[in-house]
């Protein structure tokens, strides 16, 4: 019960902040750029400014799927960002470019979250079967141990992996912001709406953060208890 207490509450907080990301979204779509370039133009202002000749900017689907893959080298920007001439459009396109910055500069902490998504590809496949044998095992003075460790593990990977990706978040937000003001980008305005909606990107994040983080430790304990 209390797993899905957990679950649930974090569930409904997430969905608080992705319902106020859409929003500040919504709202910083009728701000127009100050140069009325689309996202992926200032995408590729921002690569050039960095010397970066060798990444991709596509046009992906969806809404709010921006991403970039380190593998490919290839920057995917939704249609509302890839064609908007707004606010939100330049915000994202360049916070995309900050994580392809920092592949280019070889960061640390994007180096090391890279390292970890096969770990955590398993992860997460393992974590829902473990947890079903957790519900029947648990009691088994053999089995149940055993299975309550492997959910500490899986989960410990997962909070790590969500812990790491903070700062790459925060710093490629860092790295979109300082590159948006000196190249004018957005300015007054229209710089303080960017902001604002990275900021509220970065809040979903730091969500999923805190709830593998609560996770890790409610299995944790609960392995810690099973050992007295």
């Amino acid at each position: 019960m209390a797993y899905y207490m957990i679950i649930g509450a974090f569930a409904g907080i997430g969905w608080l902040v992705s319902g106020r990301l859409k929003s500040k979204f919504a709202r910083y779509s009728s701000m127009p750029t100050e140069n009325g370039e689309s996202g992926a133009q200032i995408a590729q202002n921002m690569l050039s400014h960095f010397g970066i000749n060798d990444v991709k900017i596509v046009q992906g689907q969806g809404m709010l799927t921006d991403h970039y893959n380190p593998l490919s080298k290839t920057i995917s920007l939704s249609p509302d960002v890839y064609n908007g001439r707004h606010v939100s459009a330049a915000a994202v396109a360049a916070h995309e470019c900050g994580h392809a910055v920092q592949h280019a500069e070889a960061y640390s902490m994007l180096t090391l979250r890279s390292k970890l998504v096969p770990m955590v590809n398993i992860s997460s496949k393992l974590q829902q079967f473990l947890f079903m044998a957790a519900m029947f095992g648990i009691a088994s003075s053999v089995g149940g141990p055993y299975i309550m460790l492997a959910l500490v593990i899986t989960f410990g990977v997962t909070a790590l992996f969500s812990l790491i990706t903070l700062p790459v978040e925060f710093d490629a937000s860092r790295r979109a912001l300082l590159w948006l003001d000196e190249s004018g980008t957005t300015m007054g305005a229209n710089y303080d709406g960017a902001k604002d909606a990275l900021t509220w990107a970065a809040m979903t994040y730091l969500v999923q953060a805190l709830s593998a983080l609560t996770l890790f430790f409610y299995f944790l304990l609960k392995y810690m208890g099973s050992q007295r």
